[in-house]
C-alpha cells in the first residue's frame, strides 16, 4: 500500500531494515549520542570503533551524516556521525536542553566503553524493565488489532484472556477482560499519538 506515492511503511518492505532509514529523534532521545568533529586545533583525539561498542544493529548513510543503532543488553545506543570525520575526530555534541543529565550520563557511558570498561551503554533511566518492554509491545499489538477492524474481544484473545472473550455480549460487558482491553486501547492510543517520546525522554 502507497501514501502520496511513497510507503506506508517505515522503509520500503522488500528492503532489509538495517538498510533502512532511522526513525527515532535525537532532539528528543538523551539515547542518541550526536558527534561532531573536533576543532581542528584539538591535536590528539582518539578515532572511535563503533563494533567496540556492540553489536552494530543498523547503518544509515546520508550524504552528510551517519547514523548508527549498537545494541546493547542495557538497551540500544544510537549514534549520529554530523560528518563522516567525527568518527576520526570525535566530539561529543551536548544540547544543554532538559535532559542534558543524562545526555551527559550517556556520553560518560560511551567513552568509558571506548576505553574498553565494563559498563552499560545506557543509564537506568533510560532501561526498559522486562515489564515494561511487554507491555510495550502488547499496547502496539492491541492498536494493531483496533487498526485492523478488530474488537475488544479480539484484543482479550491477544491479551491471553480469550476464555471471558468468548461469553456472550450481556456477561461480555461486565467482564474484567473486557475493561482490561479497553485500558489497553486506551493507553496504546496515547502511546501512539505522542506518549512514546516519554520513553524516549527517560521518563
Amino acid at each position: 500500500m502507497s501514501i502520496a506515492g511513497g510507503c506506508a511503511f517505515v522503509h520500503a518492505p522488500n528492503e532489509p531494515a538495517q538498510r533502512g532509514r532511522m526513525v527515532w529523534r535525537p532532539e528528543v532521545s538523551p539515547a542518541t549520542l550526536i558527534l561532531t568533529p573536533a576543532p581542528s586545533d584539538f591535536a590528539v583525539v582518539a578515532p572511535i570503533e563503533p563494533t567496540v561498542l556492540g553489536t552494530i544493529l543498523s547503518r544509515h548513510d546520508d550524504m552528510d551524516d551517519t547514523w548508527l543503532a549498537i545494541g546493547d543488553p542495557a538497551g540500544d545506543l544510537f549514534l549520529r556521525l554530523l560528518a563522516p570525520s567525527a568518527a576520526s575526530r570525535p566530539a561529543v555534541l551536548l544540547p544543554m536542553d532538559a535532559v542534558a543529565e543524562l545526555r551527559l550520563d550517556v556520553a560518560l557511558r560511551f567513552l568509558r566503553r571506548q576505553r574498553g570498561q565494563r559498563v552499560a551503554l545506557l543509564p537506568r533511566a533510560l532501561q526498559l524493565t522486562p515489564l515494561q518492554r511487554a507491555r510495550q509491545i502488547m499496547l502496539l499489538l492491541a492498536f494493531d488489532i483496533h487498526e485492523a477492524g478488530g474488537t475488544t474481544r479480539d484484543i482479550a484473545v491477544a491479551a491471553n484472556r480469550s476464555w471471558q472473550a468468548g461469553l456472550p455480549a450481556v456477561e461480555w460487558r461486565n467482564t474484567a477482560a473486557r475493561r482490561h482491553a479497553e485500558r489497553l486501547l486506551l493507553d496504546a492510543e496515547n502511546r501512539v499519538r505522542g506518549g512514546y517520546l516519554d520513553f524516549l525522554r527517560g521518563g
